[in-house]
């Protein structure tokens, strides 16, 4: 018998193994939708989406702690990375679930839907993971044109499909500014790499080319996280896009952009910050200051809701703005904070819709306190934690980032953000109060016939809680997180950490 023995064989495909998982999935579902009829229950899909993103999550869990990178380098395995895919699994996942019911109420083709929301996920996920600018790009328009589509989904309704046709265009247009810095940016260091330019910045100074690159790219990502005065899409297509489709540009939109964001500036371009960290100031004022006082006078929730996401973008840019390591970290946590604050909070407004019943004026939720007190405290306690009232996950998440901005000197901006924080208060509390002091509103449907939904609201009530009393474990994990990024071996081109290779004897 002949025997023969294989030298250590180098798996590239696990990098991308959540990612490939993923996208499997969606085509998946996209051919078992085919014999789904559109006036079909489609939770079947929902549920095959659902365990699809559990399977990726744990195989995304299998990458920590592993450092390298892949094909190239145009994917980068880190810490960094792999903290964003979790938290981008864990908001689809919560989102799949407040879909369950809410896509068949609301008439959306299943197929379509949960592939597209699958298929969004892995350009969040790409962008998450990206080494390069080309890959960015991929990930960004595999995401973009996904949600596109999710947001004009429910075709029968005029705002929906005013939603995606604005949303569209300013993409369009957004993406053009990206595009531009990223050739720009490869002009001057003649890389698309990310460890590249970062190389290149510290071997001499920057050259103009390179700076005007990174203004074009600011632009780009502006765009996406909604910062001022980029931001002017936002009110209008988180109204008019479906809740649940709202709820993910909300939070998965958001973690794909910063991650991105994160990865580009605080560490490619971290060399260069004096050039841009004052723009980022005036960006974050502005942000801060006219998501806040617009949502003041706001009566439909999800546009108020809109504007505080703009509000909170602005907050992590004062983070951005400080360029330190700990400001990095604090941001990870923040947008951990975030996605489970802003996911229940849109899950509430979802469990107040149902058909014929739009529910999404500030005024239906007047006496819900009295009809459902366990939505009303659910509500409460993400209003709360938006507000940053202490233990909850979005005081803490403040704490960290006007800590980080203090210590870097930019006294001036915490104070704005403080100031933004009570002006926030106001619209918030005014929630709670219709909830509990006022009489009217809608009836609740009851929750025990949406379970999954119910389920959704529990995960991210105790997210929000527990993230906010018992933060040292996720700020530790977001500094590690952070810091594999700044301190990754950039000399590898192409993935050998020890753990995915695997010796073949025979």
């Amino acid at each position: 018998m002949t025997e023969f023995n294989l030298n250590t064989i180098n798996f590239l495909w696990l990098p991308i193994l959540p990612m490939t998982v993923v996208a499997v999935a969606a085509m998946v579902v996209l051919l078992l939708g085919a014999r789904v009829r559109d006036d079909e229950d489609g939770s079947p899909l929902g549920w095959l989406s659902l365990a699809a993103v559990a399977i990726a999550f744990m195989s995304a869990m299998t990458m920590l702690g592993q450092q390298g990178s892949a094909f190239s380098g145009s994917i980068l395995i880190d810490n960094f990375s792999v903290f964003f895919e979790l938290v981008i699994l864990i908001a689809t996942a919560l989102v799949i679930l407040m879909s369950l019911d809410y896509a068949g109420e609301h008439g959306l083709p299943a197929a379509e839907y949960y592939a597209l929301i699958l298929f969004a996920a892995l350009g969040m996920m790409l962008m998450a993971m990206a080494g390069d600018l080309i890959a960015i790009f991929i990930g960004l328009e595999t995401m973009s044109i996904s949600v596109y589509v999710l947001a004009g989904l429910n075709r029968s309704d005029v705002r929906s499909n005013e939603a995606a046709l604005k949303y569209f265009i300013l993409g369009a247009f957004s993406t053009g500014f990206l595009l531009y810095g990223i050739a720009l940016a490869y002009g001057a260091t003649g890389s698309i790499r990310l460890d590249a330019i970062r190389a290149a910045l510290a071997s001499g100074a920057p050259s103009p080319l390179l700076l005007m690159g990174a203004g074009m790219m600011l632009i780009g990502f502006g765009f996406k996280v909604a910062a001022v005065p980029f931001h002017m899409w936002t009110p209008d297509v988180y109204e008019g896009a479906p809740t649940s489709v709202t709820a993910f540009m909300a939070v998965g939109v958001k973690l794909a952009a910063f991650s991105a964001f994160l990865r580009v500036f605080l560490v490619s371009l971290v060399g260069v910050s004096a050039n841009w960290s004052e723009v980022l100031w005036v960006v974050a004022a502005l942000t801060m200051t006219t998501g806040n006082v617009i949502a003041v006078v706001q009566t439909n929730i999800k546009r108020m809701l809109a504007y505080s996401a703009i509000a909170h973008a602005g907050y992590i840019l004062v983070g951005m703005t400080s360029a330190l390591p700990q400001a990095g970290a604090a941001i990870l946590y923040y947008l951990l904070a975030y996605a489970f604050t802003n996911l229940g909070a849109f899950a509430v407004v979802i469990a107040l819709e149902r058909t014929g019943q739009v529910g999404d004026m500030i005024s239906d939720y007047r006496g819900l306190g009295q009809r459902a007190p366990g939505l009303a405290a659910a509500m409460a306690i993400f209003l709360f934690s938006f507000t940053g009232i202490p233990p909850l996950a979005g005081f803490m998440g403040k704490f960290y980032i006007f800590s980080a901005a203090l210590q870097a000197g930019f006294v001036g901006l915490v104070i704005i953000a403080v100031l933004n924080s009570v002006i926030s208060a106001y619209y918030y509390i005014s929630v709670i109060v219709a909830m509990y002091m006022q009489e009217g509103g809608i009836e609740a449907p009851e929750m025990s016939a949406r379970p999954a939904l119910a389920a959704a609201i529990g995960i991210a009530l105790i997210g929000t809680v527990v993230v906010g009393a018992y933060p040292q474990p996720y700020i530790g994990a977001a500094t590690t997180a952070f810091n594999s990024a700044l301190t990754r071996q950039t000399a590898r081109s192409d993935f050998h950490s020890v753990a995915f290779q695997r010796p073949i004897h025979r």
